[in-house]
């Protein structure tokens, strides 16, 4: 095997590693450096308990006896009504726990249900927020619990118009819940207590958000779901459900002033943000035997309440999905600390984020994502189109001399050493750089994968539609080689061990042929595996993209084309052969001798 051959064969398997490494690996180094900026503590902040003294996790053990429909019928609530939501709030325990999202829907059929966001306790999918207060350690004050009853003074809670809840205590203390929400996806609560009592009271506000039950994943690495949050100046802080468990007495805490911290999904979250100003702890943690609850809580500042004084303090709560735009405006306008990393824009940020603002501009003024990608790919190879001109302009210097390279090995074939500084010469005297070609695909790395990125985790993705059969990029392309494009009715992806390399549309099938086409455009290797090697690479590479998002290979499958046309322009400007033909004919030619 020649050395140009191990080097091809290397390069290879180095792009292969890279790409499935990317989609399987990726966010396990970065969950490593998380963790070493974090705040160590053995024990998390203790919060109420619910259901008559049970651990949060314990709660849902009776769960599967009510419906959800059931379980919002069970307590009474005030109606949640805006633009943006529609749900309930719930007089029992005053909690936020029921939200459905109007403008997202299970499926691009627009008859299917709404997403639901937040559920009951005793629903079979509890998702909730509660907020309070905690009496300071040795004192019996009353505090309102997960089963206190408290008044409305209205019906129904819409923008403009707050709603606040009251629990008396009946020993002096009377507690007040303030719940105003937006146009969007925030609710500003504010708690409030008026101590009426002929002594002092110290407590503790607190605020969590609890999920039971570990929710269904997308079971992608490149993608965080789970815990996620900022508390003071750390780093992002995302934890898995599963890593969670992993962590002393399965929690984690942090210390810090301002931030935020919840729960997140690819498109949804729930989070919870203090007084920006406040110091406060944090957490993030597990509990429950065969049900598991999830917990992401917040302890602020203790105050003391004299007699015949008040004391009240503001946590703001998001429930809804993750729009870029709405994220950065609530960043901008509430001061939340580095908020817009609640949606995961990855190692590349710095790419990643400018990227999709690119595409979204674009978006607003073409009004289709797929066309946004096609044109932002044409941008980008303007941008790389110096480079690009220097590599092809090498390649065809290259193909060019290629005689005299091959004299300068049959002249020395036993001595490497020799053929090496020969052909430093040769190129030296050309004015060829030998690496030039691999610049463009190397440079392009990170912006593929930040596209990766943009496609598959922003909301705004979600079921955009293209032209034709792709009603959503952010999904493979649904059509199927295997079972005839849907003339079989049969999904060959279910399939058990061969299922997933199934999946393999028209436009994998296209981004196949455009990778062949780009290929043939050279001349093909005079070494046998190098030959193989080339012929199977399109192949290979319209299997592996054949479960990735559609945006994506429609992306790849524009680039191809735009390289193939860049290539061949300079290829004939520097009266190099272009081979295209003359390979696609020796594919159908019988050989001779």
């Amino acid at each position: 095997m020649t050395e140009d051959t191990r080097n091809l064969i290397l390069a290879i398997g180095l792009s292969l590693l890279v790409i499935i490494g990317w989609n399987h690996f990726f966010a396990q180094p970065q969950i490593a450096n998380v963790r070493e900026a974090q705040t160590r503590s053995d024990t998390a902040p203790k919060l109420p308990e619910d259901n008559a003294g049970a651990p949060a996790a314990e709660a849902p053990a009776a769960k599967a006896k009510l419906s959800r429909a059931e379980a919002l019928a069970s307590s009474p609530r005030i109606k949640l009504d805006t633009p943006a939501l529609a749900g309930s709030i719930n007089l029992r325990g005053g909690r936020l726990d029921d939200v459905e999202l109007k403008g997202y829907r299970e499926t691009t059929d627009p008859k299917s249900a709404n997403i639901v966001l937040l559920a009951p306790n005793d629903s079979p999918n509890p998702y909730f927020v509660s907020t309070g207060f905690i009496p300071k350690a040795g004192t019996s004050i009353k505090v309102p619990t997960p089963d206190s009853l408290w008044t409305a003074d209205a019906q129904t809670l819409t923008p403009g118009k707050p709603v606040t809840l009251t629990f008396d205590n009946g020993e002096g203390l009377i507690f007040r819940r303030l719940i105003a929400a937006d146009d969007e996806f925030m609710f500003k609560i504010t708690e409030t207590v008026e101590n009426k009592s002929a002594q002092a009271v110290t407590l503790t506000p607190y605020a969590r958000a609890v999920r039971v039950g570990k929710p269904a994943l997308s079971g992608y690495a490149v993608l965080h779901e789970g815990f996620v949050g900022v508390i003071g100046e750390s780093r992002v802080q995302e934890f898995t459900y599963d890593s969670i468990e992993k962590e002393t007495k399965a929690a984690k805490t942090m210390t810090g002033t301002g931030g935020w911290l919840g729960i997140t999904d690819k498109y949804w979250a729930l989070a919870i943000a203090p007084d920006q100003s406040h110091a406060v702890d944090a957490s993030f943690s597990s509990s429950g035997e065969t049900t598991k609850a999830y917990q992401a809580a917040l302890l602020d500042q203790a105050v003391t309440i004299e007699p015949g004084a008040g004391s009240g303090l503001s946590t703001h709560v998001f429930a809804g999905a993750k729009v870029t735009r709405t994220i950065d405006a609530y960043q901008s306008k509430l001061g939340i600390k580095n908020f817009d990393l609640i949606i995961d824009w990855g190692w590349f940020y710095f790419i990643t984020k400018p990227l999709f603002w690119i595409i979204d501009a674009i978006y607003i003024v073409v009004g289709n994502f797929g066309v946004a990608i096609l044109i932002v790919t044409v941008l980008v190879k303007g941008l790389f189109f110096p480079l690009a001109n220097r590599s092809y302009l090498s390649m065809a210097k290259m193909k060019a001399v290629q005689p005299q390279m091959t004299l300068i090995r049959e002249r020395y074939p036993d001595d490497k050493q020799k053929q090496q500084v020969e052909l430093m010469e040769l190129y030296k005297r050309e004015k060829i750089n030998p690496i030039a070609g691999c610049l463009p695909v190397v440079v392009q790395i990170p912006v593929f994968f930040a596209l990766y990125k943009v496609i598959f985790i922003t909301i705004e993705m979600r079921q955009a539609p293209f032209f034709g059969w792709i009603q959503d990029l952010s999904s493979p392309d649904p059509t199927n080689l295997f079972n005839l494009f849907g003339l079989i009715p049969f999904d060959p992806t279910t399939l058990p061990v061969i299922g997933e390399f199934l999946h393999l549309g028209i436009w994998p099938l296209i981004m196949g042929v455009s990778m062949f086409i780009q290929m043939k455009m050279n001349p093909e290797p005079t070494d046998p595996v190098q030959k193989q090697m080339f012929a199977w690479m399109p192949v290979i590479f319209t299997f592996m993209l054949g479960s990735f998002p559609a945006g994506l290979v429609i992306y790849w499958t524009w680039n191809n084309l735009l390289s193939v046309t860049q290539q061949g322009l300079i290829m004939k400007q520097s009266g190099v052969k272009i081979e295209l033909w003359d390979n696609l004919r020796n594919m159908f030619s019988k050989p001779t001798g």
